[in-house]
């Protein structure tokens, strides 16, 4: 289950989040100081940003983990979610007016389709 996450990516990531964390914490001391030494209302203000986007970025890096974790492992598969592109019909069984209005639609867009084609776009 968690063995996922003890793949060389992963723990080149756990490490890189990590230093990351380490490092906001260290950027707010720095803003901390440069406040203490006269600095004005934006460094206080980032004194205090620094370890929140170190705890917001841990937040969001723990959530992906947990979502990896509870993967489905077959969910890679090639084929697993197959879709295939069908154009939509035009309804002619309702009421004629909006068949004819979408008939004129179509057209309008072949026309569109067509000029892509001539022109090179």
């Amino acid at each position: 289950m968690f063995s996922r996450l003890l793949t060389p990516r992963w723990v080149l990531l756990h490490l890189v989040v990590a230093a990351l964390f380490v490092a906001t914490f260290f950027l707010g001391y720095w803003q901390l100081s440069k406040a203490e030494a006269g600095g004005g209302a934006v460094n206080w203000s980032y004194a205090l940003q620094w370890p929140l986007y170190g705890f917001m970025g841990l937040g969001f890096y723990v959530k992906m983990c947990l979502d990896e974790v509870r993967r489905d492992p077959d969910e890679d598969e090639p084929g697993a979610d197959l879709v295939l592109y069908q154009r939509p019909r035009i309804d002619t069984s309702g009421d004629p007016e909006l068949a004819a209005y979408n008939a004129y639609l179509a057209e309008l867009n072949e026309r569109a389709l067509q000029q892509r084609a001539e022109h090179g776009r």
